[in-house]
């Protein structure tokens, strides 16, 4: 069993902030912990705009706090994400999220990240390491 909070993650390697400066995630269940997927609060600030593609992984984001605009690229359509409103990037959809007010959200991550992540140019997260899956015949810890 594994019980840790956000605050008790703040600082540490947990504790990501994007090299644009439009986010910061506080990663509270990792690749290492062999579950299968991620777990993370993210707050993407009030002004940004962050285009991204999950190229290699499937996210789901359920907003607590804040409001922004999400753009499907591929689609053009545009929807307003609120507190209570949740969105699945299912079919690694190109996407922008355009926040208007901090945009404070809970994301799951499958297969899950390591915790170093960033956006590349594309916005895109590098492939799953083989340990993301939580491959049993692997010992050593991400």
């Amino acid at each position: 069993m594994i019980v840790r909070s956000f605050k008790e993650i703040e600082g540490t390697d947990r504790h990501v902030k994007s090299a644009s400066g439009t986010w910061e995630s506080k990663r509270i269940v990792l690749a290492r912990e062999k579950v299968g997927f991620s777990v993370h609060e993210t707050i993407l600030y009030a002004g940004t705009e962050t285009d991204m593609w999950y190229a290699h992984h499937v996210e789901a984001v359920v907003c607590t706090k804040g409001e922004a605009e999400l753009t499907d690229r591929e689609t053009g359509k545009t929807y307003t994400i609120t507190p209570g409103t949740m969105y699945l990037l299912d079919g690694h959809e190109r996407h922008t999220l355009k926040v208007t007010e901090d945009f404070h959200c809970i994301c799951v991550f499958n297969p899950p990240v390591t915790g170093r992540e960033d956006h590349d140019e594309n916005g895109v997260y590098p492939p799953p390491e083989p340990e993301a899956w939580g491959d049993p015949q692997l010992t050593e810890e991400v």
